[in-house]
């Protein structure tokens, strides 16, 4: 099994960057997606970024376009998330996911998920 444990979220003040990691353990698929999801308080899980395999093809919800950045690193793997310019609405928790399948946006297309880290956002 896979097994995802995810890290640095914390408080920050708008505008301020956060980086987020997704550490990968146990029996890891040779070549899987990766992706990143949150969930707000009362809200449905919502896609935030995914990567493939190689990082040839990554993927951002729109709300996030611009701002954030998903990288891998195979050797390691861990999948991170770089956050810049944050906003009081990004606060919710941030969950990662695997799945060796192709480049997904739906939280079906991923059979691994971590705990998620809470990122809070204050105005």
């Amino acid at each position: 099994q896979v097994r995802l444990v995810e890290s640095g979220g914390g408080l920050v003040q708008a505008g301020g960057s956060l980086r987020l990691s997704c550490a990968a353990s146990g029996r890891t698929f040779g070549r899987y997606k990766m992706g990143w999801f949150r969930q707000a308080p009362g809200k449905e899980r919502e896609f935030v970024a995914a990567i493939s395999w190689s990082g040839g093809s990554v993927y951002y919800a729109d709300s996030v376009k611009g701002r954030f950045t998903i990288s891998r690193d195979n050797a390691k793997n861990t999948v991170y998330l770089q956050m810049n310019s944050l906003k009081p609405e990004d606060t919710a928790v941030y969950y990662c996911a695997a799945d060796p399948g192709a480049v997904a946006t739906r939280t079906s297309g991923y059979d691994y998920w971590g705990q998620g880290t809470q990122v809070t956002v204050s105005s």
